[in-house]
């Protein structure tokens, strides 16, 4: 660790050393003369010329990097920089594989000829004459951008921070800028749905069923008929309008399968999902979408079933708390809702796919009144 420390000094030490030697040589009024090349900076066995920036440009552009924001002097920083760590990476004996970076060169030329539309006018962007040569440039500036890369992930390899150094940052840190973790949790639900008696379900049938004459056989808009009457929250002020998508299905099976089975201007007959009854109305067919138009109605619950139905839930409760079933055996066998009692009842994060959500835990913030919120 401590050769580790004296090395990174001395790069420092020679990093600002020969920057400000650039920054005097860029100032000096005394040289007027017109140079074709000039050496800009010398690290270990590598010189860096005013050539090889320009060079550093190239390489960017040719990763798709925006370069408009940047001058010579962060790109010589950058260069002296890669530089050496390459050399420390040549002096560690540490390897890249040529023909990676070989492969690397072609894809670039490949990628500058599609831009501009041959080698020749590639050529002529960069200044260059000798399109071998131009190849060797492009080598040699992502040769040392590898071997600067494996130095620092060499370097970074034999840092081992201790617990109690975790610990120490950890504690050091103010109150106010530690994140906030919840914690994880898994969460298993039974639903027990107060059932819905025949004569209330078939008053919900034959409501639909005067909605549908009224729209096919009087000619009413379903829009108006939806905002009126539907209870879907989500769509009724829009006139129940939705657009299906064969692609990216967001209602559930028994909704789709009517809706698919329609023509355009068609309107179905009353089906049942487990949101309640709908009608809907094909108002656009367009390839793999739909747009339509729907009305929900939800049958009402009786108290008496409402009364049976919390009794079952109590009863189905006490039977897991004196360890008679497991919570998992009680969803797969009593539970109302189909998506989760095959798999005892555990929820799916919507967002990540997996059983685990997160309980993010509020901190009590003392304001100047002493009061806490």
């Amino acid at each position: 660790m401590n050769k580790l420390l004296t090395m990174y000094n001395k790069v420092v030490l020679l990093f600002f050393t020969l920057f400000t030697l650039f920054l005097h040589s860029q100032n000096d009024d005394s040289f007027k003369k017109i140079k074709i090349d000039g050496v800009a900076a010398v690290v270990g066995d590598f010189v860096i010329l005013d050539s090889d920036i320009d060079k550093t440009l190239i390489d960017l552009q040719s990763q798709g990097v925006s370069t408009e924001n940047l001058d010579r002097c962060n790109l010589l920083g950058k260069l002296m920089e890669d530089k050496l760590y390459a050399h420390h990476a040549e002096q560690d004996s540490l390897e890249v594989d040529n023909q990676q970076i070989q492969s690397y060169v072609d894809q670039s030329i490949e990628y500058f000829t599609s831009q501009l539309g041959s080698i020749e006018k590639v050529l002529e962007y960069y200044k260059r004459k000798d399109e071998q040569a131009f190849r060797q440039e492009l080598f040699e500036i992502n040769k040392v951008n590898q071997l600067a890369q494996l130095m620092q992930t060499t370097i970074i390899d034999e840092i081992e921070i201790t617990p109690e150094e975790v610990k120490s940052f950890f504690d050091n840190i103010p109150r106010y800028d530690l994140p906030i973790f919840g914690a994880e949790l898994e969460i298993s639900q039974i639903i027990v749905k107060p059932e819905v008696s025949d004569d209330d379900k078939q008053k919900i049938i034959d409501r639909l069923e005067s909605i549908k004459n009224d729209v096919v056989v009087n000619g009413s808009s379903f829009a108006t008929k939806a905002i009126l009457y539907s209870q879907d929250p989500g769509t009724r002020p829009m006139g129940g309008k939705l657009t299906l998508d064969r692609k990216r299905p967001r209602t559930v099976k028994e909704f789709r399968d009517v809706a698919y089975r329609l023509k355009q201007g068609q309107v179905s007959d009353p089906f049942e999902t487990e949101f309640g009854w709908h009608i809907l109305k094909i108002e656009k067919i367009r390839g793999q979408e739909i747009d339509i138009r729907h009305i929900l109605l939800i049958p009402e619950v009786s108290n008496y079933a409402l009364i049976e139905a919390k009794n079952k839930i109590d009863l189905i409760r006490k039977r897991i708390v004196d360890n008679e079933l497991s919570f998992e055996e009680a969803a797969m066998s009593f539970s109302d809702e189909e998506t989760t009692k095959n798999n005892g009842g555990v929820l799916i994060n919507p967002t990540t796919g997996d059983t685990r959500f997160e309980s993010v835990s509020y901190t009590h913030l003392t304001l100047p009144t002493n009061r806490e919120v």
